[in-house]
């Protein structure tokens, strides 16, 4: 980060727009983590010293439209600002904040930095930031998977958004975050205005705010004039690249994050080198919106077909395309795209390999040896096939869980009981890790609607259901906003239903709450007292048979209105000893029933070593932390007692080996020696 002109920066994409961010004269940074945006703003956290030397504001924003409404301060000031956030679920909450900062224009360049999330892997929602662009009329970066195309980019995407007025968005994909590459750095520029030297007096400009009559104004302004001047721009930079090759009867255009991902494909079918110099023509719009009419009708003329590789529905690209060469009157190209590329889904190398080779053999281009392409294409198909081979059988898929000795474990155990006892709960689960209480072992979790509405998302069903349902959400989603849209509405319609709050001090990859332990924290209790709730427990998250028993007074509670269950324990353990907790083989039936309970990974099987049992015993491997909520489980559920915990004492003191000679002499007195 602190690198100057001449030295060569080596990392990964996320670090290359946060040093870009800073070679550009960034005033202020604001955010909110989540997915691959977290990355970015780890970076950030991690350079205090230099951001306050360089004198740029940085914070974690309390949720996305906060974070998106700082950028207001570019709006009537010459200031350089970057917000970060985890798309689409983010954009879908600064939804607001940002149609207004489109609307009103910036003076200083807005960049906000989105961490795509899109694909297998996601975990949200599968959609595209391309129709937020579209909407709101805000520019789109997808910058190639390359650190000096990434840090260029960002650096562009400033001066962009300054020469259009016009905030501007850069798509992070997960493949440009974590590809790593090197390029010459440059110098980190200190904003003109900072706090080490504040703005000279305030601005006021009725024109800038969206209100009557100037919101029409606003709007014709965007396309009469910001269009048009961000269309200059993107064609005088050359911001979009092009790439000759000799099969010129041809012609891709793609999303500049999958470029990486064609010129592997051409490779694999034999038309591009190792270096990445392709025979095929290629287009790689690192800017996806808006597009320049006449670089696309310039690449299209004199080609026989022209394939679009584009990522999800709709396709935005596809689309835009088409009709930018019917209005050029230009019939030439046979465009594909989504007939013969998935029409929604990841474009995976695989996905990609596939589409282009189908491609190749549905135009039957000259110079191209299509049984090498068929050659690929056959062994794509079987790949998975000789895999098995290898293996003996396929991989079942495996379902992502929570972390061993998450304090969510014992929670969602304790959940199991009560509805099995109940013969049923309706549970309405939030965004964030404890909503892969979906998945299996756990399979609780009917709805999930966003972050911090797990109890408005359950509003309509209680009273339809005859019966109490239970929400769920973490201290991030409480302070989030399930304080004002979940608890105080609630309470205000005098809703009766039963809400667990999971406060583990800490949320969207360690970022700070309110009521984190500090001398200012705020405490959630007098939040939820100050809104009217009257009943109110709290208890250890690991303790399963305690965390059950609350559960059940609360379903259970004559009295009507919002009953809150606060689990806390963010700690494993409390003193420095390494615990651990085992299966005794002699006792332990194999039922599994602990497993299914608990769900830890810690827990598992091996072969067992007495030769009179047919089945797999059940163990606990070396990734047990130690939390113990297992073993808590077992005993809630009344399950076999084969658990035991260990305390593993290294480097033992006098006191410590006394107190072992002590037991060691009991347990032998009582084992009658042995």
């Amino acid at each position: 980060m602190r690198l100057g002109a001449g030295q060569v920066f080596t990392g990964e994409g996320a670090l290359a727009v946060a040093k870009g961010l800073l070679q550009s004269g960034v005033s202020y940074i604001g955010g909110y983590p989540g997915g691959r945006a977290s990355r970015l703003l780890d970076a950030f956290a991690g350079a205090r010293g230099l951001l306050d030397e360089l004198g740029v504001h940085f914070e974690i924003s309390a949720n996305e439209a906060g974070a998106c409404a700082m950028l207001g301060a570019s709006i009537n000031y010459p200031l350089r600002g970057a917000a970060v956030w985890r798309s689409v679920a983010g954009l879908n909450v600064a939804a607001d904040a940002l149609s207004h900062l489109s609307s009103a224009g910036v003076t200083g360049g807005a960049l906000i930095v989105l961490g795509e999330d899109y694909g297998e892997r996601a975990a949200g929602a599968q959609e595209r930031s391309h129709a937020f662009a579209r909407k709101s009329q805000v520019w789109l970066l997808d910058p190639r998977p390359n650190p000096a195309v990434i840090a260029h980019m960002a650096e562009k995407g400033f001066e962009l958004s300054e020469a259009s007025n016009t905030p501007v968005m850069l798509a992070l994909r997960p493949g440009a975050c974590h590809v790593h590459g090197r390029f010459e750095a440059k110098n980190n520029i200190a904003p003109k205005y900072s706090r080490h030297n504040p703005l000279p007096k305030p601005v006021f400009n009725p024109a800038r705010m969206p209100l009557p009559p100037h919101g029409q104004a606003q709007e014709k302004h965007k396309i009469e004039t910001r269009l048009p001047a961000a269309l200059k721009f993107i064609k005088r930079e050359q911001l979009n690249e092009f790439f000759e090759g000799d099969l010129r009867q041809a012609g891709i255009i793609m999303q500049g994050g999958l470029y990486n991902h064609v010129i592997r494909a051409l490779r694999e079918l034999g038309l591009a080198d190792a270096a990445g110099a392709s025979r095929i023509p290629l287009c790689v719009l690192n800017v996806t919106w808006p597009l320049v009419s006449e670089e696309i009708t310039r690449f299209c003329s004199n080609k026989r077909a022209v394939l679009v590789v584009e990522e999800g529905q709709p396709a935005h690209l596809e689309e835009a395309i088409n009709v930018i060469l019917r209005r050029a009157d230009i019939n030439d190209p046979h465009l594909v795209g989504k007939d013969v590329l998935p029409a929604a889904g990841e474009y995976t190398p695989e996905v990609v390999l596939k589409g282009i080779g189908e491609f190749l053999k549905l135009i039957m281009l000259d110079g191209v040896d299509l049984k090498q392409v068929d050659a690929a294409l056959d062994a794509l198909a079987g790949a998975k096939e000789r895999a098995a081979g290898l293996l003996g059988a396929l991989l079942p898929p495996r379902s992502p869980t929570f972390c061993v000795g998450c304090p969510a474990w014992p929670v969602f155990s304790a959940l199991k009981l009560i509805e099995k006892e109940s013969g049923g709960i309706h549970i309405s689960v939030d965004s964030g890790c404890h909503s892969l209480a979906a998945l299996p072992p756990f399979n609780l979790g009917n709805t999930l609607l966003g972050y911090g509405l797990s109890l408005p998302a359950a509003a309509a069903v209680g009273p339809n259901l005859g019966r109490r349902v239970v929400a769920v959400m973490d201290a991030g989603g409480f302070w989030y906003q399930g304080l004002a849209t979940g608890v105080a509405d609630a309470v205000s319609r005098g809703e009766d239903g039963v809400l667990v709050i999971m406060q583990s001090g800490c949320a969207a990859d360690g970022q700070k709450l309110p009521s984190k332990p500090l001398a200012t924290a705020l405490a959630i209790e007098s939040a939820l007292r100050g809104l009217g709730v009257k009943w109110l427990e709290r208890v250890n998250s690991y303790r399963v048979a305690d965390v059950a028993d609350a559960l059940r007074r609360a379903m259970a509670a004559p009295e009507p209105g919002l009953k809150v269950l606060i689990a806390d324990d963010e700690r494993v353990h409390e003193h420095a000893t390494h615990v651990r907790l085992g299966i005794d083989e002699d006792i332990c039936t194999g039922d599994r029933t602990c497993i299914r309970l608990s769900g830890c990974p810690s827990l598992t099987i091996k072969d067992s070593p007495d030769p009179l049992r047919a089945g797999p015993a059940t163990t606990i491997d070396a990734s047990c932390v130690g939390c113990g909520a297992c073993g808590e489980t077992a005993q809630a559920a009344g399950l076999c007692p084969s658990f035991y915990r260990v305390e593993v004492i290294e480097n033992p003191g006098g006191r410590d080996r006394v107190l072992h000679g002590i037991r060691q002499s009991i347990i032998g007195l009582f084992g009658g020696g042995r």
